[in-house]
């Protein structure tokens, strides 16, 4: 599923449908015909053209915005651990909020925190309407979410070729690759978007997330002084970028 250009319908039932599911995250088929009143009968045709048409699917009996299922996960083995990255999925929310929270606890992230307060207030993982597009890849080890890259893609023309990136790994799990390997897929995903360019902005105290960056060949591209006030004290927001 590409989510450069959200995609779009020509019949109105199925426009309200793929809404519904796009607001809430996942629902219950029987939630979504009675939320939008519609006959069964018609509810039942169209949400099978549009698990045909890989918009949606149904699992465990929820149905939600369809996922890509090519090279859904890859194994990793790293000194001690065993972990996979694949896309995120609606079911890791919790996991994923909390490992966010976990990782920026010494709130030197803010972008990251404010996406775990967003997504968390939502309910909702993936999002693509006509505004903002986003998408989750994340590490795991077991069942347990120990880190994550995000991209958002803002839906405006001028900023089409570009998305906003954030990543971070729990901080026992550092060390061993796994950000890299969030990093390489985010990228990956990215260029297969037709992206050119990404951003990650962080506060000039957190040294370590802009040495990981420098270290894969991103670049300082502007610093905003005094831009977030952490604790009583101001701090330079610096704007990094690495052209794809």
């Amino acid at each position: 599923m590409e989510l450069a250009e959200p995609p779009t319908f020509e019949n109105r039932d199925r426009s309200d449908i793929y809404d519904y599911v796009e607001r809430h995250g996942s629902a219950r088929p029987s939630e979504i015909r009675a939320a939008l009143d519609m006959e069964e009968r018609a509810f039942g045709h169209h949400m099978a053209i549009l698990k045909r048409d890989d918009v949606l699917e149904e699992r465990d009996g929820m149905v939600r915005i369809a996922y890509d299922q090519e090279a859904e996960e890859e194994e990793f083995h790293a000194e001690d651990v065993e972990f996979t990255i694949r896309q995120a999925r609606q079911e890791d929310l919790t996991g994923l909020v909390g490992a966010i929270r976990e990782a920026v606890g010494e709130k030197t992230y803010v972008d990251a925190e404010t996406i775990a307060d967003v997504v968390d207030s939502e309910g909702v993982l993936l999002r693509h309407n006509d505004l903002e597009s986003r998408i989750f890849f994340v590490a795991t080890v077991g069942d347990d979410v120990v880190g994550w890259v995000h991209l958002r893609h803002p839906e405006l023309d001028k900023l089409s070729h570009t998305a906003e990136l954030t990543l971070g790994v729990l901080e026992e799990y550092r060390g061993v690759g796994i950000g890299s390997h969030l990093l390489e897929r985010g990228i990956e995903w990215a260029a297969s978007q037709g992206f050119e360019k990404i951003y990650n902005s962080v506060p000039s105290t957190n040294e370590e997330a802009i040495e990981f960056l420098e270290a894969h060949d991103w670049e300082t591209e502007a610093v905003r002084e005094d831009h977030y006030k952490l604790d009583g004290q101001y701090i330079d927001e610096v704007m990094l970028a690495k052209e794809i």
